[in-house]
C-alpha cells in the first residue's frame, strides 16, 4: 500500500530541534508513507516519492492528517464487557486478595463490541488487564484491537503485573471483615508478597528451590525488570506508597490514574516512574478523586514527566481517548504533547515502542488517518489500519449505514 498526500505527523523527534534540545515533532507537510506487508517500508516527502516496479494499492489522502496509530494505555476492554453485565465483567477475582496467576490472556472477548469502537476512532493497540480489586490483580497484556483471536492479537503477554493501592483494594475486603482493610495492611500484603517472590527467585538461581510455585513464578519477570508494576494509585499518599515499595524492591513501575500526581510532580520526577493519567472524563465517583483535573497532564509536562492519557475504559468510553487528550490540551498542554500522550508517549510507558507508536521504516503499519485534528469533536476518522491492512473505511461504513 501506498498512502500518498498526507500530512504527516510521525511522532518522531524533529532532528533540527533535537539538536537545540527542543522535543518537537516531525511533521511532513505534504508527505507519503510506504507498507509492505505489516511493515512501514518508507515515510517521506511527496518529492522525494520513487515509483516501484511492482504494483501499489494507493491511498491518496488528499491532506488529511496521517497518525500514528492512536494507544490506549490502561483499560479493561473485552474483560468488562459492554451490554452483557456481570456475566461478561471477568475484571476483578474479589475473592482473594493476591492473584498474581491471572492473566488478561484468558479473559479479554475480542467480540466486545467496544474494540468496533475503539477502531472506528483510530485506536490501533491497547494495555488490557485486570481491575484494582486486589493488591495484586494479576497480568496484563499489550495488543492489536483488530481481530477474531486474541492469541493472534497479542503483541506482548505478561505486559505488566497489576497491583493497586488506595480505596478499592481496602474497600473490597474491609467492607467483608477481610484483610486488609487499612492503607497500612495493603502495603504490607503487597511487600510480604514481593518479599516471598524475591526468596523464590534467590532459591530457584542458586539451585535450592525444592518445588515451583505456582503463585510466586509470575514474580520472575519483573523482578527482572522485564515487565513493571502497574500500580493504580489515585492519592498522592498512595502513590508515593507506591514509589516507595518499589524503590524498596528495586523494581520498574507505571503509576496508573496519578489523580493527585500534580500535588507531588517533584517527587514523582524524582522517582523516574511515568504516569497513565485518567480517567479524567467521568464523576469524581469517590474520595480519592476529588482533586481530578485535566490539567494534571500539564503540570507533569512542565515537569518533564514521561505520561499518556487512558480512558480506563469502561470508566469512561475508550473512543473518546482522543477527546481526553484535547480536554488536557484545554487546560494548557500544548497540542503536540496531547498527541505524543496517545501515540509514542502511550507506547514508550508500554513497552513497545520499537514497534509502535511513530511513523518510522521497520515498525509495524498502524495507521490512523483523520479529517484533521483527531483531539477536536468534529473531526472524522477516514481510514483506520492495522498491520499494513485497511480495517476501517469511513466511505465503506457510512454506505453499510
Amino acid at each position: 500500500m501506498l498512502i500518498i498526500n498526507g500530512k504527516i505527523f510521525t511522532m518522531e523527534e524533529n532532528e533540527c530541534f533535537k539538536k537545540a534540545g527542543a522535543k518537537n515533532i516531525n511533521i511532513i507537510e505534504r508527505g507519503y508513507i510506504r507498507i509492505k506487508g505489516k511493515y512501514i517500508e518508507e515515510v517521506g516527502e511527496m518529492s522525494q516519492l520513487r515509483p516501484k516496479t511492482y504494483q501499489e494499492d494507493i491511498l491518496d489522502v488528499g491532506g488529511a492528517w496521517v497518525l500514528p496509530g492512536i494507544i490506549e494505555s490502561h483499560c479493561h476492554i473485552g474483560i468488562s464487557e459492554e451490554k452483557i453485565g456481570i456475566i461478561g465483567d471477568d475484571c476483578n477475582e474479589g475473592t482473594t486478595p493476591v492473584t498474581p496467576a491471572l492473566r488478561a490472556l484468558d479473559a479479554v472477548n475480542p467480540m466486545d463490541a467496544a474494540f468496533h469502537d475503539a477502531i472506528e476512532a483510530g485506536i490501533t493497540s491497547v494495555m488490557v488487564g485486570p481491575g484494582s480489586a486486589n493488591v495484586v490483580g494479576g497480568q496484563f497484556l499489550f495488543m492489536k484491537t483488530h481481530g477474531r483471536c486474541i492469541d493472534e492479537m497479542v503483541v506482548k503477554t505478561p505486559a505488566a503485573m497489576k497491583v493497586a493501592f488506595g480505596e478499592n483494594p481496602k474497600t473490597c475486603y474491609g467492607d467483608k471483615d477481610e484483610y486488609p482493610a487499612t492503607r497500612m495492611g495493603v502495603a504490607a500484603l503487597l511487600r510480604k508478597t514481593l518479599f516471598e517472590a524475591v526468596q523464590y527467585k534467590n532459591e530457584k538461581e542458586n539451585g535450592s528451590l525444592q518445588k515451583e510455585d505456582w503463585e510466586l513464578e509470575p514474580w520472575l519477570p519483573v523482578l527482572k525488570k522485564e515487565i513493571p508494576l502497574k500500580a493504580h494509585a489515585h492519592r498522592a499518599d498512595d502513590i508515593l506508597t507506591a514509589i516507595r515499595i518499589a524503590k524498596e524492591f528495586d523494581l520498574d513501575m507505571t503509576l496508573d490514574h496519578g489523580t493527585e500526581s500534580h500535588l507531588i510532580a517533584e517527587q514523582v520526577k524524582q522517582s523516574g516512574f511515568p504516569v497513565i493519567v485518567g480517567p479524567d472524563l467521568t464523576s469524581r465517583s469517590k474520595l480519592e478523586v476529588k482533586n481530578m483535573n485535566f490539567k494534571t497532564n500539564k503540570v507533569l509536562q512542565e515537569h518533564d514527566i514521561l505520561f499518556s492519557i487512558t480512558t480506563d475504559h469502561p470508566v469512561s468510553m475508550i473512543q473518546y481517548l482522543p477527546l481526553c487528550a484535547g480536554l488536557a490540551v484545554k487546560r494548557g498542554l500544548p497540542m503536540e504533547e496531547g498527541l505524543k500522550a496517545i501515540t509514542i508517549n502511550a507506547a514508550q510507558i508500554c513497552g513497545v515502542a520499537d514497534i509502535v507508536g511513530s511513523l518510522k521504516k521497520g515498525k509495524h503499519a498502524d495507521i490512523a488517518i483523520f479529517t484533521g485534528n483527531p483531539m477536536e469533536v468534529f473531526t472524522k476518522t477516514l481510514y483506520t489500519i492495522i498491520n499494513g491492512e485497511v480495517v476501517f473505511d469511513y466511505r465503506k461504513d457510512k454506505e453499510e449505514g
